[in-house]
Order: C-alpha cells, then sequence, then structure tokens
C-alpha cells in the first residue's frame, strides 16, 4: 500500500514525495488508516526507527484547520533532542499547507522567543513537560482547544519522574480529546498512563512486547572492569568505517571516556546533561554531518537522536534498567537497515545478558575480544578498499604527475603498492604487535594485582617529582625500550606511582634495580606491588580513589589530568578545550608539609631528598 492509498490530503503528499517516501512502514500503515476512520484513543507500540513520528504526524496534519490559530495538538517527549527532532519533522510534512505553524517549547533556551511563537498563533506545539508546565503558570498557553494529545516515548517520561507533570498538563486539556500513545516499550507504568488517561484505546503493534529489531545483530565481550576502555579502542579500531553511539551510564563517565578517546586521537564527543543546550546543539551538528565518528552519550541525551546510518551501538554500561537496552539499540537498524549492538561487560553482567534476551526476544553472540593481528588485517583491507575505489581528480592532479613519475620510478608496481599500504598500515601494526589479550583468562580475576597475563608494578616516583600519566608512561617506555602501549592502568600518586604490564615483560622492568637506574640523582626502584599496596592501604590511600593521602585520585583532594572539557567551560578545536592542570609541574615540597620527606630522611641517614624538575 503506498501513502496515496491510505486517505492522506494532497498538500502533505507532495510534501513526502519531497523526502523521498513511498511506502509507509507498517506502524504508519496501521496508524493512519486507523484514525482516518474514527476519533480515538489509541495505544501504539512499535520499535525506534520504524517511523513513529510521521504515524502520528502525518493523521494530526490530515486533520488539522490551518485558518484556526488555537494549538489543536499537543505532542509531549521527554527530551529536548527528541522535541527539537519532531519539530522539525512536522515542519517538513507540512510545508505545503498554507496558514499552519508548529513550535518547539523546552528547556535551555530562551523562554521568550518561545513566548513570542505561542503569541504568534499556532496549531500545534511540541514540548517537554517541565517548560509547558512554565508556560502554562505564565498563562501564555491555552491548551482548552487541544483535540489531540501524543505522549512519545512515555515510558521514558515516567522514568525520568515526570508523571506528576503530565497529571498537571492533562488536567489543562478538555476532556473530549484523542490521546494517542506512543512507545518502544511497554512496561507496566505505561500500562498505568494509558488505564488513567484513555478510554477504550483502540492497540497498534508491529512487534511483540520491548521486542529488538530483526536486522539487528547483538554482540557481547568479556573482560575485566579495568580493561573496558582497552576494549571499546579495540573494537573502534576492528571497525574501520564505524559510525556509532557509546552508551555510559553517568554524565561523568560519559565526558571521561570521550575526552579519553579525543586524547587517544579518535574523533569522538561527549553527549549529556551537564551541557548547555548551544553546545549539546553543535555536539549533534558535528554527529549529523559525520565530523565524528562515536558519541559517547547518557540514555537520557541520546533520545531523540534521529541521525540516519547509525552502524553500531556500544554498551560501554549495560543501562541499570535493562528495558533501556530496546531504547539504545534502537538508534541503528533504522527504516530496514542492519546494525551491530555491541556491550562490553565483566564477568558479573553475565546474568543481566540473559535478563536481555528474555526481554528483546534475541539471542546474543559472545565473542572474542579482536587481538592486534585480526585489527591489523581489518585496517589493511580496509585501506586497500579505499584506495581501490578513490576518486582520481585527473585535472586537479595532471601536473604533479611527471615529477612523482620520476621519483618512484625505480620501484616496481609490487614495492609501490607495498610502500603505500604501509605507510598506514605500520601505524596499527607498531601499536597492535605486543598488545594483550583482553579476554578473561579462566580462572583470573578483577582485583588489584592483575590477572595471569598482567602484572601490576610500584614504582617509588610520583607527582612530586613532576609526572603526570603520560609522562610516566614516556619514561618507563624509554628507560625499559617497549612501547608505551605496554605499560598501563597508570596510577600516579604524590610520592609514588602504580602501572601495569604484561606479565611475560615482568623480567624486562625488573632490570631498572638491577641496572642502577637513576632519576634527579635518586636511584628507581620498582617492586610487584603485592606487598607496596598492602602498604599504602595501611597508611591511608585506598585503591580506585587513594582518599586519604592527597594523591591524584579522583577523590582524594586533587584533581586528575582527565578533567572534563565542558565542565571546564573553555572552548576547545572541534568542540570543547580540556581545562589545562599542573601535571609536570609541581613545586618543591619542604620536608614539615611531605610525609614523603620525612619517610625519605629515614631512609637516608637524615639526609634530605632533593627534588629535581622532571624533563617532561
Amino acid at each position: 500500500m503506498t501513502f496515496q492509498e491510505i486517505g492522506l490530503n494532497s498538500d502533505l503528499l507532495k510534501a513526502i514525495a519531497d523526502l523521498g517516501f513511498e511506502t509507509p512502514t507498517p506502524i504508519q500503515e496501521q496508524t493512519i488508516l486507523l484514525l482516518a476512520k474514527q476519533e480515538t484513543d489509541m495505544v501504539a507500540l512499535a520499535q525506534t526507527g520504524t517511523g513513529k513520528t510521521a504515524a502520528f504526524g502525518l493523521p494530526i496534519l490530515n486533520s488539522i484547520n490551518c485558518d484556526n490559530k488555537s494549538v489543536q495538538a499537543l505532542i509531549l517527549a521527554p527530551t529536548r533532542e527528541l522535541c527539537v527532532q519532531i519539530t522539525n519533522d512536522i515542519k517538513n510534512y507540512s510545508k505545503y499547507l498554507k496558514g499552519f505553524n508548529v513550535t518547539a517549547i523546552y528547556g535551555g533556551a530562551r523562554i521568550d522567543g518561545q513566548i513570542k511563537d505561542i503569541k504568534r498563533g499556532v496549531q500545534v506545539v511540541v514540548a517537554t513537560p517541565g517548560r509547558l508546565i512554565d508556560m502554562i503558570e505564565r498563562r501564555v498557553i491555552n491548551l482548552n482547544t487541544v483535540k489531540t494529545v501524543v505522549l512519545d516515548e512515555a515510558d521514558e517520561m515516567l522514568n525520568m519522574g515526570f508523571k506528576d507533570d503530565l497529571d498537571t498538563i492533562l488536567r489543562q486539556t478538555p476532556d473530549q480529546k484523542s490521546t494517542w500513545l506512543f512507545s518502544a516499550t511497554m512496561p507496566k507504568e505505561v500500562e498505568r498512563i494509558a488505564k488513567n488517561y484513555m478510554s477504550n484505546p483502540a492497540e497498534i503493534s508491529t512487534g511483540k512486547k520491548n521486542e529488538g529489531a530483526d536486522n539487528l545483530e547483538h554482540i557481547y565481550y568479556v573482560v575485566q572492569g579495568r580493561d573496558r576502555y582497552l576494549a571499546l579502542k579495540r573494537v573502534a579500531d576492528y571497525y574501520p568505517e564505524i559510525f556509532g553511539i557509546v552508551f555510559c551510564r553517568t554524565k561523568v563517565e560519559t565526558q571521561e571516556v570521550a575526552d579519553s578517546l579525543i586524547k587517544d586521537g579518535y574523533s569522538a564527543d561527549a553527549l549529556h546533561g551537564d551541557l548547555s543546550q548551544s553546545q549539546r546543539d553543535f555536539v549533534m551538528k558535528r554527529f549529523r554531518s559525520r565530523t565524528l565518528q562515536m558519541l559517547v552519550a547518557t540514555d537520557v541525551a541520546a533520545r531523540g537522536i534521529d541521525v540516519s546510518d547509525i552502524t553500531h551501538v556500544i554498551n560501554y554500561n549495560l543501562p541499570e534498567d535493562v528495558e533501556n537496552y530496546t531504547h539504545r539499540t534502537g538508534r541503528t537498524a533504522r527504516a530496514g537497515k542492519s546494525g551491530i549492538a555491541i556491550a562490553i561487560i565483566t564477568p558479573k553482567d553475565n546474568g543481566k545478558i540473559k535478563d536481555i534476551e528474555r526481554i528483546i526476544k534475541k539471542k546474543f553472540e559472545k565473542k572474542e575480544v579482536p587481538n592486534g593481528s585480526d585489527v591489523c588485517e581489518k585496517q589493511l583491507f580496509n585501506l586497500v578498499h579505499k584506495l581501490h575505489n578513490v576518486e582520481v581528480k585527473d585535472d586537479e592532479i595532471e601536473s604533479f604527475l611527471p615529477a612523482i613519475y620520476d621519483e618512484l620510478k625505480e620501484l616496481s608496481k609490487e614495492e609501490l603498492i607495498k610502500r603505500v599500504i604501509s605507510e598506514e598500515f605500520n601505524r596499527f601494526h607498531d601499536y597492535y604487535q605486543n598488545a594483550p589479550d583482553l579476554n578473561i583468562v579462566k580462572g583470573s580475576v578483577d582485583g588489584a594485582f592483575g590477572n595471569s597475563r598482567t602484572t601490576r608494578f610500584f614504582v617509588n616516583m610520583g607527582m612530586m617529582d613532576g609526572f603526570n600519566i603520560n609522562s610516566l608512561k614516556e619514561f618507563l617506555a624509554d628507560t625499559v625500550k617497549v612501547h608505551n602501549r605496554m605499560i598501563f592502568n597508570v596510577d600516579v600518586k604524590s610520592s609514588f606511582s602504580f602501572f601495569e604490564t604484561e606479565s611475560k615483560l615482568v623480567d624486562t622492568f625488573l632490570t631498572l634495580n638491577t641496572n642502577d637506574i637513576e632519576f634527579n640523582n635518586r636511584k628507581i626502584s620498582l617492586e610487584v606491588s603485592n606487598r607496596r599496596m598492602k602498604e599504602a592501604r595501611s597508611d591511608g590511600e585506598k585503591r580506585g580513589g587513594y582518599r586519604g593521602g592527597g594523591g591524584a585520585g579522583y577523590r582524594g583532594g586533587e584533581k586528575r589530568e582527565s578533567n572534563s572539557g565542558f565542565r571546564g567551560g573553555e572552548k576547545r578545536e572541534g568542540g570543547f578545550k580540556r581545562p589545562r592542570t599542573n601535571s609536570g609541574n609541581y613545586e618543591k615540597r619542604n620536608s614539615e608539609r611531605s610525609s614523603f620527606n620525612r619517610d625519605a630522611e629515614k631512609r637516608s641517614g637524615d639526609k634530605k631528598r632533593s627534588f629535581g624538575k622532571s624533563k617532561f
């Protein structure tokens, strides 16, 4: 069935044709056919990405009276992103309707402009509950003329605590109206909405409750908690053409992961509730234009993201509410296209995977985290594919070719191909040639001292020596002649540090002790950290924050290096600049203030330790 056959007026059909739509999706077909025949309350259950906005937007526009400037339809959405997205879609559908106006009302934007739009006269209002109540209390908007109310993403509005707001808003609307509820999942709370706010609603469903899309592949990797970020990078490198969303649980974690990806050279940025509206708009503009490959987001911030051709959704952490998994993965595999949903989990999350499988009626495939060889192979053939399909601009390059041919004349075809490939391939090969296996070995534990393949070290250098995480890694790697990627989970404290490396490199690092390596006239000492960890804990410093010791931990009093750029308020290139820290520029401490100096005096027979400035 086509749009022409389901009863839409000619102006709407013309706009739909301009958008390239010919055949309605199942939810659109069922909804438009039903509402063309009768005015009724309705509950529509459909997966994200199946065209729900058109499913309620087109029936509203098909019956709108453009000569009447009062509010005839109200659409409620949980987030500003979704509010803006719906409004833009309505504008696209209605562009040939003369005299029609729609406006978006949401927090985080200037209210005076929104008030002006309302006073000018609009037939459809798209709003978030909080800002709409503000408008009602200011007596700016009158909902007595509303004929249709749409609750989009009703489950999420309840999860975000909008139940009382919904009660307040719906009491302002007439009793004789149609209420349409759209949702991707159908928890009990949404069923209660239908019972309280609707009268004998018609039910439409294009799938089973909460079920995931058929064209979506579900994968999970099991790693130790401390290897989660390394696994994320490994996955991103294994899929060279990735264009995806990485979901985190908290705003802090979202910003930290995005900052780390940016620092490591990935095209990424963060989207969360601590950003201003202008910052969020800027990030989304970059993502929609595909300037970003990975958007790191919270569940709430990602609602309303309607970006085509998203290839991957990565669950950096599984959601607290397993039903939110459906909403997350609905960002990909839209409009019949395929997609991949990846979960990076720890062993304790295996039970949650089973819960999600039961809800979405789909099975996950457990896979091994790609190793270095896997990644290099994928990157190599991706490069070959791009070279094969690259557009050659003959006219622009013609004048340079004689000099190029002369420079390369001694190379055979085979040698030239090798060199072109190696220019890019060597970068990944150098990075991954000694990369650790991130997959959990049977019997290993996620503890302070690593697993059977990693070893944790104590080293008697820290921030007081002018080191931060990166400079310490560079110094150790240069001293023992290993790639700095083999040094990970670095934890720099005030007077000492911890780091991890592969167990096979233990003897290599211990040579620092036998070779009498010095830094600033002081001998460097390394130890496997079991004993030192106990001493640090008895000294009041605890792993995962080191609350009492005054170190560089997040809770220890001094900010760590990876502070959030957005919270700092400074702009950065391609987004927002992270605030500068004092790592590497610590001033000399005197013996009265430094507990470390007191310990050093005891060890060296009352001889004070002198601190030189790090070359880093």
